[in-house]
């Protein structure tokens, strides 16, 4: 076998991404309060970047709305990677590196150009200084945040250490509420967790832990806590109403009977069935599940509170009634306006200063005037998206989610002259204030199809339309998806019964049978 070396030259062209260009992408796709967060963190570690005095308010937003139209029509300034520097800095297309020997005042501000105030600087640090008299927010606001809440398993190790037991019994049942799931179930079978007892403890054998798991069940609040399924922890909590007195005996003991001997008729909704063999009447079927609906699958989650995230627009659409139409502003007045220090920015062009220092001052001037302009583009290209769809979805605005239309991306793409991936980065994780509630933005971009009179409808207004046929049957006679398929095209609408069924699922809908009421 003959191995050989040999050169090649090859021409070609190949596109790579610049560091600074996938992080203005990132901008692009950040969320309101990812944004706050990433620029506070420069504004941390970038001397040279500094909030400017005022802030955009809801008229210049307006009218900054109104020629979002005009602004298209006109060359907009790209964010470009400067060769020299090996794409390490991100400048603007517009000369900024020739200017930059320079360093206009203009070019690194967003606002007006208001007298900076006087900073002591020192070549070696950088640091921003601060007047004494000024509070730090930061702490301010730590000092004020709430203390962390107890998890759920420290409340409950807590309320064990309290309880009158043995010191075997005690131990054994701390062991196992180490195994407890956030729901408050213990789903590890107990030879599991004996075999799993920390080194250097006596191994509990499996009796003990039965034993320390009924005391658990029993002394445990709420009621319910420590089930190792969903009709344990129904059972656990139907006796801890008959030892308080909390209900009828009568209801008390068909509930007990039902969720004992027939949980699975009861998940099926088949009330004849549990009536035929217990003898309960439906009447008397209907009073025990009536007491049901006081019970908890999951009682526990009520020690640990689990509050959504909030959620902050980032833009707002309101109905003008002198125009009839919608306008849309962005919801960025909360972000601070960003500016280029005046005092760094004349140090940089001055000889006498250290070249190390001008050249500290120069690349942080370039990272700031970079994120300037990152944001300015995302706004721009987040209000110019949200005006197709304001002028595109006017329907729905007007009429709710029945009178949406198909709106794909592409087409978005191409009435704005972008490409269909920066749509995308655009609306994710966005939402819109709305006269209908607050939306996600991504919402409004959905395929459809075509009704029998030829009209475009989009596959949330065909949802929306299998919800009010369902809403309107007769409950003691639910439709079928068959049915349903027929009431749509009644409207219509033309779909297959699968269809309808992924839609029921996708809308949290049952089947028929679970649907129907006695």
């Amino acid at each position: 076998m003959r191995f050989d070396t040999s050169q090649h030259m090859k021409l070609g062209q190949q596109m790579k991404l610049a560091p600074r260009m996938i992080q203005s992408m990132e901008i692009l796709q950040m969320p309101l309060a990812e944004l706050e967060e990433r620029i506070e963190q420069e504004l941390e570690s970038n001397v040279t970047l500094e909030v400017a005095e005022g802030s955009a308010d809801r008229r210049q937003l307006l009218e900054e709305q109104k020629s979002a139209e005009r602004e298209a029509r006109e060359n907009e300034r790209p964010l470009s990677v400067d060769e020299k520097q090996g794409a390490s800095d991100f400048e603007r297309l517009e000369s900024f590196e020739s200017a930059n020997p320079d360093l206009a005042e203009n070019e690194y501000s967003n606002a007006a150009a208001d007298q900076a105030t006087t900073r002591d600087f020192e070549p070696s640090t950088f640091s921003r200084a601060r007047s004494d008299g000024d509070r730090d927010g930061k702490m301010d606001a730590m000092a004020a945040a709430p203390a962390r809440s107890a998890s759920l398993q420290e409340q409950l190790l807590e309320q064990w250490s309290l309880a009158d037991v043995p010191a075997e019994l005690r131990e054994a049942g701390a062991l196992i509420l180490s195994f407890i799931e956030d729901d408050g179930y213990v789903r590890t079978p107990l030879e599991v967790i004996a075999d799993r007892a920390p080194a250097g403890a006596m191994r509990p054998s499996v009796a003990v832990l039965e034993a320390a798991l009924a005391e658990l069940q029993a002394q445990l609040d709420p009621p319910g806590t420590a089930a190792r399924d969903a009709r344990e922890c129904l059972l656990i909590q139907i006796e801890a109403m008959q030892r308080a007195g909390a209900a009828s005996p009568d209801a008390l003991a068909i509930a007990k009977r039902m969720i004992a001997d027939h949980m699975d008729d009861l998940t099926q909704n088949r009330l004849p069935r549990i009536s035929e063999k217990t003898g309960f009447s439906i009447e008397q079927i209907k009073t025990g599940l009536e007491l049901m609906k006081r019970l908890s699958l999951a009682p526990a989650r009520r020690l640990v509170e689990e509050s959504p995230p909030p959620i902050i627009p980032d833009a707002i659409v309101e109905y003008d009634e002198e125009q009839d139409r919608y306008i849309a502003y962005l919801n960025d007045s909360r972000l601070p306006n960003l500016r280029i220090n005046k005092q760094y920015a004349e140090m940089a062009r001055d000889k006498n200063v250290p070249k190390k220092d001008r050249e500290f001052l120069k690349t942080n001037m370039s990272n700031a005037q970079w994120l300037i302009d990152a944001v300015g583009q995302r706004r721009h290209t987040l209000l110019r998206v949200i005006g197709v769809v304001v002028e595109a979805q006017r329907e729905f605005f007007d009429y709710g989610p029945q009178a949406m239309k198909p709106l794909p991306m592409t087409q978005v793409a191409e009435q704005l002259g972008i490409h269909v991936a920066t749509v995308s980065r655009a609306v994710a994780e966005k939402y819109l204030q709305t006269p209908r509630g607050i939306v996600p933005l991504r919402k409004f971009f959905t395929g459809g199809l075509a009704t029998e009179s030829g009209e475009d409808m989009s596959y949330d207004a065909v949802r929306a339309a299998l919800q009010e046929v369902i809403a309107a049957e007769d409950k003691g006679k639910p439709l079928s998806d068959e049915a349903i398929v027929e009431a749509l095209k009644g409207k219509g609408i033309e779909i297959a019964r699968r269809t309808v069924a992924k839609y029921r699922d996708q809308l949290g809908i049952p089947s028929a049978r679970l649907r129907k009421t006695f």
